[in-house]
């Protein structure tokens, strides 16, 4: 018999593989503010920042902004939200829009799975980092 993973332990598993992805990324979440570049492979870079922009004993909320200088693809800018006792990040606004809570109306301009979407998106744009590599002033151990 074939077990399937419900939506929600889905979720929880990508916003579990996000934690450990920035928490590398940020060295253990060591400082407020990283710098990086993206290494890509036409010799051109992009610039990143991820900023703490508050912090608790048991969170933090990040903001991670990358410009892209690419004609058609605009900039991009998300907060993720990071609980530390549970181990996740999860995205709570891309672009500035809030994914719609569970008990109202979707509209027509936003999905029903949207907040899925932006935790999947900040995987693969974590991913790509890691794939492509990212310079920095100081080095990540990969």
């Amino acid at each position: 018999m074939s077990k399937t993973i419900s939506k929600t332990s889905h979720q929880i598993i990508i916003c579990e593989s996000n934690f450990l992805r920035l928490k590398k990324i940020m060295q253990n979440f060591s400082k407020d503010i990283y710098h990086f570049e993206t290494v890509n492979p036409d010799s051109t870079s992009n610039p990143i920042s991820l900023k703490v922009i508050l912090r608790t004993n048991h969170t933090l909320l990040i903001e991670a902004k990358q410009k892209i200088k690419l004609g058609q693809i605009k900039n991009f800018i998300m907060r993720i939200q990071i609980s530390l006792d549970a181990k996740l990040a999860e995205v709570i606004s891309f672009q500035g829009e809030k994914a719609v809570p569970h008990f109202m109306k979707i509209l027509k301009t936003q999905s029903k799975d949207e907040k899925i979407q932006q935790n999947r998106f900040l995987t693969e744009w974590l991913e790509s980092l890691f794939l492509t590599g990212i310079s920095a002033e100081y080095k990540i151990k990969w």
